[in-house]
């Protein structure tokens, strides 16, 4: 597809309150409908409203807003909203595995099938609480070829790179922390340094850059609403960017010795 159009949605979860988020997910989602979008994108972590750093966590309430997607009501019915809509949805949400919680977005195609998943690989202090990704994948799906980075993945260059590199012509990118001048300026950047689009999706601003560096579309409020944008693919090209390249020179970029550390995952963490 050259055309793709893409919604975003703009809406600021309540904490802990998954049956409220998840109607305000399907409320803005179905007053949509005709807009016939091809994908719409959630802000990070939004069924549980991003409590992963609440004073009042704990490991009890925690595992109570947390999903199992293979027994989980709630994805369920996002799958059933994926089908009924004909869209591809980016859902975020807290996701209970092996015991461990992640950080999750995942992937549900048109048919309402899931397609694939992405679990935040970049942790900070305030969300520790979460077990890290370890894989940053590509989607190939009916709009073209897609990745997922969540919130503060972004702010490592390598990460949308690794996305490029794979052959993504979009990141679709829930978040919920930073979302100041300086970060579209981060997201031109990105955008720009690695010929692609991003949609910043974000409680209080949907933000999408071009490969060209520019804001390509935003919307800014302080209401429930969805941004809605057709991206040109044909924008996403190489201009020697990729192909000019010095891989041998960049050996230590990956070299674990360098600034490299590793953080311990604990569920327990208070």
């Amino acid at each position: 597809m050259e055309k793709v159009r893409i919604g975003m949605l703009k809406a600021v979860p309540a904490k802990w309150e998954i049956n409220e988020n998840l109607s305000i997910f399907e409320d803005q989602l179905k007053k949509h409908k005709g807009d016939e979008m091809d994908i719409f994108i959630t802000p990070e972590c939004f069924l549980d409203g991003y409590a992963v750093a609440e004073e009042n966590w704990s490991l009890e309430k925690f595992t109570g807003v947390a999903q199992n997607i293979a027994d989980s009501s709630c994805i369920s019915h996002v799958r059933e909203l994926a089908r009924q809509s004909e869209t591809s949805i980016v859902f975020g949400f807290t996701e209970l595995l092996d015991g461990c919680f992640y950080n999750c977005a995942i992937l549900i195609g048109k048919n309402g099938e899931i397609v694939g998943k992405y679990h935040k690989t970049h942790l900070q202090n305030h969300d520790l609480r979460f077990a890290p990704g370890q894989d940053i994948p590509v989607f190939n799906i009916d709009i073209g070829c897609v990745g997922m980075l969540i919130c503060a993945d972004r702010r490592w260059p390598e990460s949308l790179r690794v996305l490029r590199l794979k052959g993504a012509q979009i990141c679709l990118m829930p978040t919920y922390g930073m979302w100041h001048i300086d970060n579209e300026w981060w997201m031109r950047t990105r955008s720009y340094e690695n010929q692609m689009f991003v949609c910043f999706t974000h409680p209080n601003v949907a933000l999408i850059t071009n490969p060209k560096g520019e804001v390509e579309a935003k919307l800014q409020s302080n209401i429930h609403d969805v941004l809605i944008h057709d991206l040109d693919l044909t924008m996403v090209k190489d201009d020697n960017h990729l192909s000019d390249r010095r891989p041998e020179l960049y050996g230590i970029i990956s070299d674990e010795t360098h600034w490299s550390r590793q953080k311990p995952y604990d569920p327990k963490t208070k």
